[in-house]
């Protein structure tokens, strides 16, 4: 039997990478967290953080240090989740979000690492084609 319990992020400082993290999410950082790791729990998978003296951080899309993950964070309001996350010391990289209000927009935590918010709730695909849910 195979059981995920860590998605792993190598970063320079774990309790700062952790704390960013923790306000996007609304989690708090796991009590014993410390320099080398840190977590947070969702469940019974936990998004870690370990240390690494000489991190290289991503420099997507190039290949360069290509990235080693990304995250995808679905929501509700696009463009106030954005305010927040950037307020929070994330960089928008990619703007996604089409005519109809629907997509995504990469972003960068503060260590270089991709991630996404994403405004596709409702969205199903046919095919190669996504059909978009009726405005109310």
């Amino acid at each position: 039997m195979l059981k995920l319990t860590d998605f792993i992020i190598d970063c320079p400082d774990t309790m700062k990478l952790a704390a960013f993290y923790a306000e996007v999410t609304g989690r708090a950082v796991k009590d014993d967290s410390d320099e080398d790791w840190a977590g947070i729990a969702f469940g019974e998978i936990e998004l870690a953080f370990q240390r690494v003296d000489e991190f290289v951080p991503p420099s997507w899309p190039t290949s360069e240090h290509p990235k080693q993950f990304h995250l995808d964070f679905e929501v509700d309001d696009i463009e106030s989740e954005e305010r927040r996350v950037v307020n929070l010391g994330a960089t928008l990289l990619k703007d996604n979000i089409g005519p109809e209000g629907y997509g995504w927009r990469v972003y960068t935590d503060p260590v270089g690492h991709p991630f996404c918010l994403c405004h596709n709730k409702g969205v199903v695909w046919n095919g190669n084609e996504p059909v978009w849910p009726a405005k109310s």
